[in-house]
C-alpha cells in the first residue's frame, strides 16, 4: 500500500473542452456532426465543425473555379448548420464554431485539431470506394493516435 490519498472525483472538470467534427456534406459527416453536437452538449464542450476545402490542382489548371465552388460548399454547410441550431435553440444549447481549412481531408483535420487544441475528433465513416487503396481519413486519424477518435457510420 502507498501513503497516497485516494483520488476524489471532481465534478465538471473531466471531459473534453473542444470536440472537432469533420464535415463535408455527406450523410455520414452530417450524422457525425449530430453525434458530436450531442457529446458537446452533454459535456459542456465547444463543438468545432471543420470543412476542409479540397485543393484540386487539375481543376485549377483547366480553368475551373475551384475556390469558388468549395467556398460555396462551405457557405451551404454553414447555412444548413445555422438552420439546424435555430430549430433546437429552445431545447438544447450547443456552443459551436465553423472553420474551413484548405488541403486534403486528413491533413486539414489534423491541422484543425492541433490549432483548436481538440480533446476529441468525430468523423463519419468513409463513403468512398477509393479509401480501400489509400486508407480512409478515419483510419488515418485513429492511427495517428493523437486524440480519441469516434467514427460514426
Amino acid at each position: 500500500m502507498t501513503d497516497q490519498q485516494p483520488h476524489q472525483f471532481e465534478r465538471g472538470t473531466d471531459g473534453p473542452k473542444v470536440i472537432v467534427s469533420g464535415l463535408d456534406g455527406s450523410d455520414s459527416s452530417m450524422r457525425a456532426a449530430a453525434y458530436a453536437a450531442g457529446l458537446a452538449r452533454r459535456q459542456g464542450a465547444m463543438l468545432a465543425l471543420v470543412y476542409v476545402q479540397p485543393v484540386l490542382p487539375a481543376g485549377a489548371a483547366l480553368g475551373a473555379p475551384v475556390a469558388d465552388t468549395t467556398g460555396e460548399v462551405a457557405e451551404g454547410l454553414v447555412n444548413e448548420i445555422r438552420e439546424a441550431t435555430d430549430r433546437i435553440k429552445d431545447i438544447w444549447d450547443v456552443r459551436w464554431e465553423f472553420h474551413t481549412f484548405r488541403g486534403d481531408p486528413y491533413n486539414g483535420l489534423v491541422t484543425a485539431a492541433d490549432k483548436l487544441k481538440a480533446d476529441a475528433v468525430v468523423v463519419g465513416a468513409s463513403e468512398s470506394a477509393g479509401h480501400r487503396f489509400i486508407g480512409s481519413v478515419a483510419i488515418r486519424l485513429v492511427k495517428a493516435g493523437r486524440w480519441p477518435v469516434t467514427v460514426v457510420p
